[in-house]
């Protein structure tokens, strides 16, 4: 405890000291209480011998011994523990000074020297306040925060690690990511390369992809091979409820950096502090636009050639401010994208490094069934599948336990405690092997990889997996239209088989409307011709104007909403049509999945070549 906690804890302690002595001296000096009839019964009958007068009260003694039966047993044996001491509220009776003299009682009138009484009641309680204020001040201050009316410097002190103990060899799936850091480590461990030259390193470096795609884990990386101090903070955390300590600490934690020397800042979530200014109620007063423009101010200040480098991570550029994207504060982009499939086998040999896998386990055809997953996802799935190979006491984590890893990540918990009706069951049936029979034989369409009726996830009663053959970046019209009939194939097969349909083709309608929306509005896919409609589509990063499309009249609106309509229309007929000629296949299909529930793609292709003759059509009953 230091020297100002004692001493506040020290007078903490007097000021009690100074009550206790004062309720004991009132102890003390005590008096029973009478009543006021009590008072004047005892001085008429002679039992008062002497009687103090003040504005509130009247005390004093009665004569001894006591007069029998003016007052109860209880009192009198009081007033005798007292040695007759008594008190009572003043009355403004004009018969009790003739009354006392006609008694003989000795009297005096005293005014009452309240100013002890008041320092204890009134002054002390200020001072413990003011003392507790002071140190609550104190406290928060050398914490980093403050309290209203406290305007000084932040003393907060951001940690940094010297050793991250992260490499470049514990990062996969992002080699050029890794390639265009590189330079960075080469400047931190020998500036003079550069600096001979003429050249300067970039102030700052802005690492930027959807989440989970490991640009935190690159910028430890950084640090670990350049063997540097990492100075690691949050965007959030710089920005406060109280004015002013949002910018301390940005120039506290840039005044460590300077004394450090060659070293390494990195905020991540740098979107939480440099959203674009002037938006806000507050306008430019706002707090977190002032630790913004201290931001700004403090990366203009510092000298790149000492070795000091700013690595800045986010998952929203748009959002960014135009200040800090300029040349000389975060002047070079880094795109950590998701990673493909050569990315995704490399990320999870990395995982798998101390997890005991069987032979059975092919990391490539794992990542082949993984399509847009990042790093974060694939971490999940190996520790998903180690739990579940535990689980079952199994000495290596299998194939199949992967498999039902990536189920679980992509679909959700298996639910098999849930008791649907017979009559549900055979709808979901029949709706699953819509979506996968047209997806069999739409040109284009993804290969169907897994059919199961199993309930899942929040709401899902089934689903239909497919496994692209290869990463895909350009998607051809027929290739969409191929998606948007796959979605709605269980709609189709629903009305086909039930002649009605139900609620279970709500999220294929929410994504097929969608796609076919994006095909019309920016695609250009649509009688409308190649224009686009959408009012801003590119974001406002890497200095990118913001792009309008032309104005959307009222006719215009009713004719996209028409071209919507009728590509949606169109491919329903069509996976109507198809399941229309495969209705033998339909059935069997349907069929399998109420005998067994899930279908992989062995079992499904070994239905379409051969379907188990006699088969009896499934009737809605």
């Amino acid at each position: 405890m230091d020297a100002k906690s004692r001493t506040f804890l020290v007078v903490i302690l007097l000021f009690l000291l100074i009550g206790l002595l004062s309720s004991s001296r009132s102890a003390t000096t005590g008096t029973v209480p009478l009543s006021y009839d009590q008072f004047k019964s005892l001085l008429r009958t002679g039992g008062i011998e002497e009687v103090i007068l003040t504005p509130k009260t009247i005390s004093g003694v009665i004569r001894s011994p006591l007069p029998q039966g003016v007052v109860s047993v209880h009192v009198s044996q009081q007033l005798e523990r007292l040695n007759g001491r008594f008190s009572t509220g003043f009355v403004d009776d004009p018969g009790l000074i003739p009354l006392m003299e006609e008694q003989g009682v000795s009297f005096q009138g005293r005014s009452v020297d309240n100013t002890a009484l008041a320092f204890i009641s009134w002054i002390a309680p200020l001072v413990l306040l003011l003392f507790f204020f002071s140190f609550l001040s104190r406290r928060t201050s050398s914490n980093g925060g403050g309290v209203p009316g406290v305007m000084g410097k932040s003393r907060a002190r951001i940690s940094v690690q010297t050793d991250v103990g992260v490499s470049f060899a514990d990062v996969a799936g992002v080699d050029e990511a890794k390639e265009e850091l590189q330079e960075i480590i080469t400047f931190l461990r020998d500036p003079d390369r550069f600096t001979r030259l003429g050249g300067k390193m970039p102030k700052g470096m802005l690492l930027v992809g959807p989440p989970g795609t490991g640009k935190t884990l690159l910028a430890k990386a950084v640090a670990g091979e350049a063997n540097v101090p990492f100075f690691s903070i949050s965007g959030s955390e710089f920005v406060e409820v109280y004015v002013g300590v949002g910018a301390a600490r940005v120039r506290d934690l840039f005044d460590q950096a300077k004394k450090t020397g060659s070293c390494i800042i990195f905020i991540d979530e740098l979107d939480a502090l440099g959203k674009v200014r002037g938006i806000g109620q507050s306008g430019g007063h706002e707090e977190r636009e002032q630790t913004l423009n201290q931001l700004l101010v403090e990366m203009d200040g510092f000298d790149s050639s000492k070795g000091v480098v700013i690595l800045g991570a986010t998952n929203r550029p748009e959002v960014l401010d135009p200040a800090l994207l300029r040349p000389g504060r975060f002047d070079r982009h880094v795109v950590v994208d998701r990673p493909d499939i050569v990315g995704r086998e490399a990320i999870l040999k990395t995982h798998v490094r101390n997890v005991q896998i069987g032979p059975d386990v092919d990391l490539h055809l794992i990542a082949a069934r993984t399509p847009g997953f990042v790093g974060a996802d694939l971490a999940n799935v190996v520790n998903e599948a180690a739990l579940l190979a535990a689980r079952h006491d199994k000495d290596a984590v299998t194939l199949a336990d992967f498999e039902e890893a990536i189920d679980r990540v992509t679909t959700g918990l298996q639910k098999k405690s849930r008791r649907i009706s017979d009559k549900e069951k055979r709808i979901v049936a029949y709706h699953e092997s819509g979506h996968a029979l047209v997806a069999h034989f739409s040109e284009g369409a993804e290969p169907v990889h897994k059919i199961s009726i199993i309930p899942t996830g929040i709401g899902a009663l089934g689903y239909t997996q497919q496994m692209p053959e290869e990463d895909r970046y350009l998607l051809t019209e027929k290739e969409l239209k191929s998606r948007i009939r796959v979605l709605l194939g269980g709609r189709a097969a629903e009305r086909l088989v039930f002649g009605e349909i139900t609620t279970g083709a709500q999220n294929d309608l929410i994504r097929a409307t969608d796609l076919a929306d994006r095909m019309v509005r920016e695609y250009g896919m649509s009688r409308l011709g190649p224009v686009t409609f959408r009012e801003h589509l590119s974001s406002n990063f890497l200095g990118l104007p913001r792009e309008g499309a032309r104005a959307i009249g009222p006719e215009t609106a009713q004719a996209l909403d028409r071209e919507v309509d009728r590509l949606i229309e169109d491919r329903f007929k069509e996976a109507l049509s198809l399941l229309q000629g495969k209705r033998e296949l339909l059935e069997a299909t349907a069929l399998s999945l109420l005998n067994r529930e899930v279908l992989d793609r062995s079992e499904f292709l070994r239905i379409i070549e051969n379907p188990s003759p006699p088969l009896v059509l499934l009737k809605w009953t």
